[in-house]
């Protein structure tokens, strides 16, 4: 029971990090004077110090390496695993800088995994994954 607890917690934490992430990048309109990159640095820090999460490891990393390294951090269920490639994929289309591609391959990367995952089809997965694939191939 103990436990159940404590993945339940993991999971929950997980998702305030990453929604906690997602309002930092492309919240309010109160942070205008920080740049897009350093709004990323910062995330990729509180991910690493909250979660030993290493975003930079972690966009390096093949589609099966991927997969492990998400399931060696407790917490990250279909839900969670999502919102991870929503913010990825936020990053991507509002980046103007060189790796934003990464970050667009590897949150269609994790819209497939959470797929295989998932007992329930997602429309919006499915159209984030379409929007993904467009852009992904014109480049």
């Amino acid at each position: 029971m103990e436990q159940k607890d404590y993945i339940l917690r993991e999971i929950s934490k997980i998702g305030q990090i990453i929604n906690a992430i997602r309002q930092l990048l492309f919240g309010g309109s109160d942070l205008l004077a920080i740049t897009l990159e350093s709004q990323i640095e910062e995330a990729k820090g509180m991910l690493l110090s909250e979660m030993n999460f290493d975003l930079d490891k972690f966009l390096e990393l093949e589609k099966e390496e991927s997969e492990k390294y998400l399931h060696s951090h407790k917490g990250f269920n279909v839900e969670n695993i999502e919102a991870l490639a929503d913010c990825l994929a936020q990053i991507g289309f509002n980046g103007r800088f060189d790796n934003s591609q990464i970050y667009l391959e590897k949150s269609l990367q994790l819209y497939e995994l959470c797929d295989d995952q998932s007992k329930t089809f997602s429309v919006e997965r499915e159209q984030a994954k379409n929007c993904l694939r467009g852009k992904v191939s014109n480049t």
